[in-house]
């Protein structure tokens, strides 16, 4: 499953141009007509659109590196083509996406920044974060890293890191073991290293409930659908646009399956979404479905979290308790950037379409929960007390973090 901008700001511009111009809409509802391809082979076409968003927000990501938003060093292995200039309203929004998950990434690696934390990225695509990490100032030394997604993507990705001799560097170097191999499998979908994993899955594999050993407390059998996952320490999920495509049951069934069976109900736990919003609060949220259901691209799961209360709402529903947080990329925009920051951005190319941006802006939003481990939880074993004391604060660093309250 693809960690992509579509829907994204990008596609949010065409589809107001595209109406502008009296573009056609699709009817992607409606099952094949006589004749048509059958069932199997439809399936396999809606997975295929889903799969080549990635290329698009590599191409959007690139736009802004090459502008100068962000700092990226390793957005251009995974780019196929030439990215064309994007429009100022979607290279800031790549920036605010992009920079707002880098700061609730960093918070979390920055408490306690010797303990060994995981993060796992649900259809992770071209996404660089991991080398990013790696490459920055202060890496994190016992951080590891997993991406899950659609085997087609995955072996994209690892020939493009196999072709950079300072991608593979960094896997090398950032080994914590005596062994520093990197193993590629040999259909060359799945990579694995001490402290990165690539692992070739279609998520909705996760949705159908696990058998489990009658009695087990503790699901580590679990891991064998994604090997080499910890489920003991501390673990970050992500979703950047990629549970948004599934039926709101298998979206939330995969959640399901980290926060009840594959983790320990002991581990600290943590969700990060980043999806669009408000679909029928104004003409331009139903353009922009309307436009993505033309591609072929359906927002399965928007009805049902619409708004920025229902996505907080939603990590409660998961399990997150401890603490829930959503704001759209507008306030993200106003509160998390700093002035000193939003001077450099606003010099790097000329944004006169400020109302535009705001009603794009207010269309997505990141949402952020966790689960903390206290000392009434777990079974009371010295195992439990042994992990409140590794990870019970392991999220402090986000209960300061500025969110927005909403009115449905």
């Amino acid at each position: 499953m693809s960690a992509s901008q579509i829907p994204n700001l990008n596609t949010l511009r065409s589809a107001r141009s595209s109406t502008r111009g009296g573009r056609g809409r699709g009817n992607h509802h409606g099952g094949p007509p006589s004749g048509g391809p059958s069932t199997a082979e439809s399936d396999s076409q809606k997975d295929k659109v889903v799969q080549q968003t990635d290329q698009d927000a590599s191409v959007s990501r690139m736009s802004a590196v090459e502008l100068g938003y962000l700092d990226d060093p390793f957005a251009h292995h995974f780019t196929l083509e030439k990215a064309p200039r994007k429009f100022p309203i979607i290279n800031r929004g790549t920036f605010v996406r992009t920079t707002a998950i880098d700061d609730l990434v960093n918070r979390f690696l920055a408490s306690n920044p010797s303990q060994k934390k995981q993060i796992i990225s649900l259809g992770a695509g071209s996404d660089t974060r991991y080398f990013r990490l790696r490459k920055s100032a202060n890496p994190s030394p016992s951080l590891i890293y997993h991406e899950i997604d659609f085997p087609a993507n995955t072996r994209q990705k690892i020939t493009a890191i196999r072709h950079s001799p300072e991608m593979t560097s960094l896997l090398q170097s950032a080994s914590n073991s005596s062994d520093p191999s990197i193993t590629v499998s040999e259909d060359e979908s799945a990579l694995h290293t001490p402290t990165y994993h690539i692992h070739p899955l279609d998520l909705r594999t996760l949705s159908v409930p696990q058998q489990q050993s009658h009695g087990s407390e503790t699901p580590n059998a679990q891991t064998s659908l994604i090997p080499h996952i910890d489920a003991a320490i501390p673990t970050l999920l992500l979703s950047e646009c990629c549970l948004i495509y599934l039926p709101p049951t298998a979206a939330d069934n995969i959640l399901k399956y980290f926060t009840s069976q594959l983790l320990a109900p002991s581990t600290p736990l943590s969700l990060i979404v980043y999806e669009p919003i408000n679909p029928a609060s104004d003409a331009f949220g139903a353009m922009m479905v309307s436009n993505l259901a033309a591609r072929g691209i359906v927002l399965q799961t928007l009805k049902k979290y619409s708004s920025l209360s229902r996505q907080r709402e939603r990590m409660r529903m998961m399990g997150f308790a401890s603490g829930q947080g959503a704001a759209d990329v507008d306030f993200i925009w106003e509160r998390w950037v700093s002035d000193d920051e939003k001077e450099r951005v606003a010099g790097l190319e000329m944004l006169d379409e400020v109302e535009e941006w705001r009603l794009l802006a207010r269309h997505y939003c990141v949402a952020w929960g966790w689960r903390e481990v206290s000392a009434g939880q777990g079974t009371g074993t010295s195992q439990d007390v042994e992990a409140h004391d590794r990870g019970g604060s392991v999220f402090e660093g986000w209960r300061d973090v500025a969110a927005q309250s909403s009115v449905d």
